[in-house]
């Protein structure tokens, strides 16, 4: 029985000071840390003690890295996996999460900060508008991993809603036809690249210059797409009622007449 759990850790985007407070505790405290060196700046690791052992792992299987992470948790060390971005999303640790289960290792997750939201602000940009838009989607296009067929880009798209549109730079022509079936072709698109890393990149387009923008660019990975009439700062005009000196509510209750 292991002393300590697995902790699976969200490094954030890229950017060391945006990893939660626990998340840099615990790399502080590690005795392993088994990281995704591809998606994972180095500079991530700067506050760990000198004599962690850390484990990169962008040339490993799946396997390879379950075998590291259960010898030594098992051996009573503190095991961090970090990820990039926050791990619940296209995170790949679901099947981590099986095989810890299954070995009866005890795992806790840590969230950080994504992508999408390092994009916001950024951009700064509210991405839920009152009357303009209230929703938003954190999808993919298909590529090597299927997306299921009522997931299909095209039919999210006929929300409107402020999409966010991962892992898919390689498709960046598909995506763009799909999404024009329901956005108008000048909706702004903000084209991130390797948010938080030193050489971060934010172009800001027309829907139609969406695919043609990537490719000049040269951008086939790390690349996040936000789709949103909410970029565009003076398209929403509508007041939160939170605020609103006419609404009363639990903590400003209106004065009596």
């Amino acid at each position: 029985m292991s002393i300590f759990p697995v902790y699976i850790v969200g490094a954030g985007p890229g950017d060391p000071d945006l990893i939660t407070v626990k998340g840099r505790k615990l790399l502080e405290q590690a005795d392993v840390v088994i990281y995704a060196d591809s998606l994972v700046p180095p500079e991530m690791l700067d506050c760990c003690r000198a004599d962690a052992e850390i484990i990169p792992t962008a040339d490993r299987t799946l396997e390879q890295i379950m075998a590291v992470m259960l010898e030594r948790v098992r051996s009573n060390l503190l095991v961090v996996r970090l990820h990039d971005g926050d791990p619940s999303l296209y995170g790949a640790i679901h099947e981590q999460i099986t095989a810890l289960v299954e070995a009866e290792i005890a795992f806790e997750i840590i969230p950080g900060v994504s992508a999408f939201q390092l994009a916001a602000a950024r951009l700064q940009v509210e991405l839920t508008i009152p009357e303009l838009v209230q929703t938003i989607i954190l999808t993919r296009i298909s590529g090597r991993t299927q997306v299921p067929e009522p997931e299909d880009l095209a039919s999210l798209a006929a929300h409107h809603a402020s999409l966010c549109l991962y892992l898919s730079a390689r498709h960046v022509e598909a995506a763009e036809a799909k999404l024009m079936q329901h956005y108008a072709a000048d909706t702004p698109v903000a084209i991130c690249f390797r948010l938080g890393w030193k050489d971060e990149q934010i172009f800001v387009v027309p829907l139609a210059e969406m695919a043609a923008t990537t490719q000049k660019q040269g951008l086939i990975r790390t690349t996040l797409y936000l789709i949103s009439p909410a970029l565009n700062r003076l398209a929403g005009k509508a007041r939160s009622k939170l605020y609103d000196p006419d609404h009363d509510r639990l903590f400003r209750p209106k004065p009596a007449p």
